[in-house]
């Protein structure tokens, strides 16, 4: 069987995998290769696809354990249902611009990492488009594990062996007051990792920071948050991001241990819809050198 064939998407990270339809990867054994790629580049493209529901968890399950937030408000016997990053309401209709709803979509218009707040975080997501606006609601990645060996190490010595705190309500806070007031982003304790995740298949290190950061170790508030701002310019240089502009079907794969998003704006009254499935992280992915005691 020949390599999958691979482009690099920018000159610091990431793949665009042509050739190979995404749902045929797990069933054709093909995972092993995918992974190592994911591994190595951080981030995995596939344009034009025609991804089922099925075989995006399918192949999510392959990752790891689904990430379900809502496990706990579910009903007895009611089945697990891919998240949707959308401003369509159930009945078809349309978000207003200044709702709580998309007031909270606006928060991942913030550079972060999902899941930074939950006790176990999410190793990867796996998005694909359902519906696109005209313009904008580009997706950007931003690189922390190329940031990080390329910053200088005046910056490195100030977070390296430290700690960073973490709380979602921390997020929507930088959005609205009352936004970050809501239950659902109280619902987890705030969450302490080391600021660095080393990978265990390759070595490479990754800064581990998000926007629901708001301490360091050894930092007062000031002082944490500055340095988390100076932390967040660094990795979102142009040299470590890529902005996807997405076509329906187009899938995007990245490693959240490695690895910052943000959606960009839409017009608000024109629909748009990601199908997005996290996988959190097992032993194997490294998770027991980040824990730090809260």
């Amino acid at each position: 069987m020949t390599p999958l064939s691979t482009t690099p998407i920018t000159p610091a990270f990431g793949v665009e995998i042509t050739g190979t339809h995404i749902s045929e990867i797990v069933p054709s054994g093909r995972f092993g290769e995918l992974r190592a790629l994911f591994e190595a580049h951080s981030a995995l493209l596939f344009r034009r696809q025609d991804l089922s529901d099925e075989a995006h968890l399918e192949l999510a399950q392959a990752f790891g354990p689904i990430e379900d937030r809502l496990a706990d408000e579910r009903k007895p016997g009611e089945a697990f249902s891919i998240p949707k990053v959308s401003n369509v309401r159930k009945d078809g209709s349309i978000t207003d611009e200044m709702d709580l709803h998309t007031l909270n979509l606006q928060s991942n218009f913030l550079w972060h990492t999902d899941s930074t707040f939950i006790p176990t975080p999410a190793l990867s997501n796996i998005i694909t488009a359902r519906v696109v606006a005209s313009e904008g609601g580009q997706t950007e990645l931003a690189s922390t594990r190329a940031a990080w060996a390329a910053m200088p190490e005046t910056l490195r010595a100030r977070i390296r062996g430290r700690g960073i705190w973490h709380h979602y309500a921390n997020s929507r806070a930088k959005i609205s007051p009352e936004l970050a007031k809501l239950p659902m982003f109280h619902k987890w304790p705030a969450t302490h990792w080391n600021a660095i995740w080393p990978n265990p298949v390759n070595g490479h290190e990754a800064l581990y920071i998000a926007s629901h950061a708001y301490a360091v170790d050894g930092y007062d508030k000031a002082e944490s948050e500055a340095l988390l701002d100076e932390l967040m310019d660094f990795c979102t240089r142009p040299e470590f991001t890529y902005a996807h502009n997405w076509e329906v079907g187009d899938v995007l794969i990245w490693d959240q241990r490695a690895v910052l998003h943000r959606g960009r704006p839409w017009p608000f009254d024109q629909p748009r819809t990601l199908s997005s499935i996290c996988c959190s992280v097992t032993k194997a992915d490294g998770i027991d050198a980040m824990r730090l005691p809260v």
